[in-house]
């Protein structure tokens, strides 16, 4: 993977996008959907993410899409509107090479660019020595709580881990009226 590029996902991407969520959601323990979404899905969720200025980024190599992150909104209510939650998913021949963590600290610097406070991981079988919950600790990220026996899939019950990072002096600053965030919430009143 010497040819490793991440840069912003755009809507050629999709096809690879929706393959690799196809593999984590049928095979895997991280996302909580039991059946992968169809690519139209796929498409109207990166274009509700593209359309609120949340980033949104694909990891290449040899011109194909080996993985992908974003940040999107934590919850929904207005309050919120600084905390993001951040996903990442890697194409099964890719695992195991660093590039969850190159995408995570481009996630970051994003997020961090564009005013938000606090990124926040909502890890799906998140037992202390899965690889998420590594890759998380190793980037700063805290862990903030635990939601035991909270997911069943592939015949047994899972645990979802909280994880958080404070950005851009987390809680003890004001926030920034030229964020993203703050000028989004302006706009919507």
């Amino acid at each position: 993977m010497n040819d490793l590029a991440i840069r912003p996902a755009t809507a050629a991407d999709l096809d690879a996008i929706t393959d690799i969520y196809a593999d984590a959601v049928r095979n895997g323990t991280a996302s909580y959907e039991l059946e992968p979404p169809t690519r139209a899905e796929m498409a109207a969720r990166f274009e509700a993410l593209a359309a609120g200025g949340f980033p949104y980024l694909a990891a290449t190599s040899a011109a194909r899409v080996v993985g992908y992150a974003y940040a999107g909104p934590f919850r929904p209510r207005p309050a919120y509107r600084f905390v993001v939650e951040d996903s990442i998913y890697i194409a099964p021949d890719a695992k195991g090479r660093g590039l969850g963590r190159l995408l995570l600290e481009r996630l970051i610097v994003e997020a961090e660019r564009l005013g938000f406070r606090q990124m926040i991981a909502v890890i799906g079988d998140g037992h202390p020595e899965s690889a998420s919950v590594k890759l998380h600790e190793r980037m700063g990220f805290r862990h903030s709580g635990r939601l035991e026996g909270s997911g069943y899939k592939h015949g047994r019950w899972l645990d979802t881990t909280f994880m958080q990072l404070s950005m851009n002096g987390g809680a003890e600053t004001a926030p920034d009226p030229d964020s993203l965030p703050e000028k989004r919430f302006r706009k919507a009143k």
